[in-house]
């Protein structure tokens, strides 16, 4: 798994990116893993969803066998 992620962040983010500043490149991949890669790229594991809707739907099933 984690030379995919790898692959996805060198071919979306840093083959298209030119960086001016030092430190750049680290707010640019911060931003990419936690703001696109870990929330709402879906993952086989969780049947094709993205965390974020993995985690919403648990959520959702949970309220409803609580009531």
């Amino acid at each position: 798994m984690c030379e995919s992620s790898n692959a996805t962040l060198e071919c979306d983010l840093l083959v298209r990116s030119r960086f001016k500043k030092y430190g750049e490149e680290e707010l640019a991949i911060f931003d990419f893993i936690e703001g696109w890669y870990n929330p709402l790229r879906r993952h086989m594991a969780l049947g094709i969803l993205s965390p974020f809707e993995f985690e919403r739907s648990r959520s959702l099933r949970s309220q409803r066998w609580r009531v």
